[in-house]
């Protein structure tokens, strides 16, 4: 859970801490091939964070039907990729701009979470989570060719 805090709040002095965003991002994309949402359940720093603080403030209600949507969820993904790619071009490739693009993206992401998880489950952000329905995605694809390759005879 340590995590979460030092990119949040070290990453405003400290831009380059949002350079741990994009390791953490490569490694869970990597782990999702063979181990779907793996990483959402027992490595996430968010997840630990809602899990471990959170938990305790949540009214714990059942989360919108709307965040169960796949429509929805991959609306949230283009919608996060846009913002990303949009705050990207604004960076002019200077790298502390571009970490700070990260630690802001993880600070908003967070106050998301908390402001989903208050009234409703404490995880509710993770049934939209942008990197949750990218690593779904990614590990249905390799079940895809894991299907095909058994069938091939």
């Amino acid at each position: 859970m340590w995590f979460l805090p030092l990119i949040v709040i070290g990453g405003l002095f400290q831009p380059f801490l949002g350079y741990l965003v994009v390791a953490m991002m490569a490694v869970l994309l990597v782990l999702s091939y063979f181990k779907r949402r793996y990483w959402c359940w027992h490595i996430c720093p968010r997840g630990a964070f809602l899990d471990i603080v959170l938990s305790k403030l949540s009214r714990n209600k059942p989360i919108p039907k709307l965040f169960t949507k796949q429509w929805f969820r991959w609306f949230v993904l283009i919608l996060f990729i846009v913002m990303l790619v949009l705050r990207f071009l604004n960076t002019g490739g200077d790298l502390i701009a571009i970490g700070t693009v990260f630690v802001v993206m993880c600070l908003v992401t967070t106050i998301v979470s908390i402001v989903i998880g208050v009234p409703t489950k404490h995880r509710g952000w993770c049934a939209i989570c942008p990197m949750g329905t990218l690593q779904e995605k990614i590990n249905n694809t390799r079940q895809k060719r894991k299907v095909k390759s058994t069938n091939i005879f």
